[in-house]
């Protein structure tokens, strides 16, 4: 299969000025590829290294993290977001190294049908990692076709997606997969960027429609619009010991911040304070409430008003099997926090 004018200046340009010095560009196989792919969905390059990095000298195999807890999977992951990811990390691990005997699949229907691995990511992988030829189409490199061929039409509409994924496919060369993918990406990410791109550098410029009609800006389209933002406010309860351990309960495995380690959440300031009443011994005179804390979720805005009190403990009806442990801030195990529950506790 030839290699057309996109591909091969692309490949040209990567030679000379791409990333080639990345964590997860060193020693690269499936695996590592994997993670990194995972890692870096929503989530900027200089954010992801120090997490990649540490996830990959914990659990440097697929079989190290399928024998893994969650909970530890989950603690190296807290700050990163989107712990549906970690989750999916975590069980497909888990189903490779029982089903695939702890290697990574070289099919891509295989790939696909993983937790959290769609086509784009499928074909990422095994582009990357094996240099098997498969389009691949993140926000990148969306950017850089809609950019390239002036495609109209809101970015997420299924039109402009489909039209997007032919021409990645006609884009895509039959030699040098690896080096051809992550040039597009990085094209995306350093030079063809959302804000401020810098056309100048660009390989392609010569010829991009956008650029030659002064449409960089207007393209690609936005997103349709959503509904108006909702911003829900929670009261999180922080029940302290004397000695400083703070009560903490283990979330639904689904939905925001699933499996993660959390304050125990209410609607009301009275709900918590009737837990509290209820499942609290020797319970003092309940604080002020601290400062609100707000949390910024894709589709909403969590304001969450912790409530201190001060306690001995819990009464026997409640306890580690009821989900609740009592966690000591200054000696912390490893298990995964939310953002600002960890913020918060580390100022206490």
């Amino acid at each position: 299969m030839a290699t057309d004018r996109v591909a091969s200046r692309l490949i040209d340009w990567h030679d000379k000025s791409g990333r080639r010095d990345l964590p997860w560009q060193r020693d690269r196989t499936p695996y590592r590829v994997w993670v990194s792919e995972i890692m870096l969905q929503q989530t900027q390059v200089a954010t992801v290294i120090p997490y990649y990095e540490r996830f990959m000298a914990r659990f440097p195999s697929i079989a190290a993290l399928a024998t893994a807890e969650l909970d530890e999977v989950l603690h190296l992951w807290t700050g990163l977001g989107y712990y549906a990811r970690a989750r999916n990390l975590h069980r497909t691990a888990t189903i490779l190294h029982t089903g695939h005997n702890a290697a990574f699949p070289l099919d891509v229907a295989t790939v696909v049908g993983l937790p959290g691995i769609g086509q784009s990511t499928a074909g990422a992988i095994l582009a990357l990692a094996n240099d098997q030829r498969h389009a691949i189409l993140d926000g990148n490199v969306k950017r850089v076709l809609a950019r390239y061929h002036a495609v109209d039409g809101p970015i997420d509409a299924r039109t402009t997606v489909e039209q997007l994924w032919q021409l990645a496919e006609a884009h895509t060369p039959g030699e040098r997969v690896a080096t051809y993918t992550q040039a597009i990406m990085d094209l995306g990410a350093t030079v063809c960027k959302r804000a401020q791109p810098r056309c100048g550098d660009c390989p392609l410029g010569d010829d991009c429609a956008a650029l030659a009609t002064q449409r960089v800006a207007q393209l690609p389209a936005p997103k349709r619009p959503r509904a108006v933002r909702r911003v829900r406010h929670v009261c999180m309860l922080l029940a302290r010991q004397p000695g400083g351990s703070v009560l903490l309960a283990q979330r639904p495995p689904s939905g925001i911040w699933g499996g993660l380690w959390c304050l125990p959440e209410f609607e009301s300031a009275a709900a918590a304070f009737e837990f509290a009443s209820q499942r609290l011994t020797n319970q003092q005179a309940p604080t002020p409430a601290l400062a609100a804390i707000k949390h910024a979720f894709t589709h909403f805005d969590l304001v969450i008003t912790p409530q201190p009190v001060v306690c001995d403990g819990l009464n026997p009806t409640v306890g580690e099997q009821g989900g609740m442990v009592w966690f000591n801030p200054r000696q912390p195990v490893r298990v995964g926090l939310p953002a600002p529950v960890k913020a918060l506790l580390e100022s206490l």
